[in-house]
């Protein structure tokens, strides 16, 4: 017979104190609530259950086993609540923060390819270079680039990494010369991102090291990625910006390709969310979404 099925008839006849109240509850007959239990019994090789005509009583063996299948049991059923939750069709509101230029230009594509393939999603977005507090503005999942915050209330996972590139635009080139290595870089003027006040370094990886860290002339700092570009097209200096953001414009010669045989930094892109015991399909869906989508984009 049936082990977990043998498990859950015995457990059963306890809680409800007898078999012909079990064989009720189960819609089995009396002699068939025994069998499993015998089944039990002949199996560990010991008695669970003392019977006499008007009472049942568990044995020492018996109350211990009792507790451990109700252990088993509700395993059993967590274990299939979460298979019919991963083959079970997303639903619900799935609330989404993210950078405003990344989130436009690669998450929300994804995004909304993912509405149209499950239309019991509600999706509210939110783009937005402000880091949200996923437990007080109540979102389901942010998408954050760069470091990351150390939180143990909160779960990452790596969906893609930005490689950055440096730009220029021919006529800025011809004027003031193209850098050939990193150091030269500091000699030119630079168009930069700009955010709450603070200008960062630009990053190049160096093996087994840190980072290095060049900071050129600043003559422009700007908060908005697309108006950098923009300025860089126009001949106002050098840009460190993502390759995903400036490959059309490389590609139409607007922008050139500095130090293309220098190994490029790669800023990580990570989803984020609450830790949870058992993540909501909703979330899980649109974080594989990312994942498998995200590096085509962003390489």
């Amino acid at each position: 017979m049936d082990r977990l099925t043998s498990m859950a008839v015995f457990v059963r006849a306890v809680e409800l104190g007898s078999f012909a109240a079990a064989a009720d509850a189960l819609e089995l007959s009396g002699p068939m609530v025994g069998k499993h239990v015998r089944c039990l019994e002949e199996r560990l090789g010991v008695r669970l259950l003392t019977r006499t005509t008007r009472r049942q009583h568990l044995t020492d063996i018996g109350r211990a086993y009792y507790e451990r299948c109700r252990v088993v049991l509700a395993e059993a059923e967590a274990s299939d609540a979460l298979a019919a939750d991963k083959l079970a069709e997303p639903r619900g509101k799935l609330r989404v923060t993210m950078p405003v230029h990344f989130g436009r230009h690669c998450v929300v594509p994804v995004l909304l390819k993912l509405a149209r393939q499950w239309p019991a999603l509600e999706f509210d977005l939110s783009l937005s270079d402000r880091f949200a507090d996923l437990a007080e503005d109540e979102y389901d999942l942010a998408i954050r680039t760069g470091d990351l915050e150390s939180k143990t209330d909160l779960v990452a996972r790596r969906v893609a990494r930005q490689r950055m590139v440096v730009c220029a635009s021919p006529s800025y080139l011809r004027k003031h010369g193209k850098p050939r290595q990193y150091e030269d870089l500091t000699q030119h003027n630079a168009v930069v991102y700009r955010r709450s006040g603070r200008v960062r370094p630009w990053l190049f990886p160096r093996d087994g090291q840190l980072p290095q860290e060049v900071l050129p002339r600043t003559r422009l700092r700007l908060d908005d990625l697309d108006a950098i570009a923009d300025a860089t097209v126009a001949g106002l200096g050098l840009a460190w910006l993502p390759s995903w953001l400036v490959r059309d414009r490389i590609q139409s010669g607007a922008l050139v390709h500095v130090l293309p045989k220098q190994p490029e930094f790669l800023y990580d892109v990570h989803a984020v969310w609450l830790q949870t015991p058992n993540l909501a399909r909703k979330i899980r869906v649109a974080v594989d979404a990312l994942a498998e989508a995200l590096p085509s984009l962003t390489g």
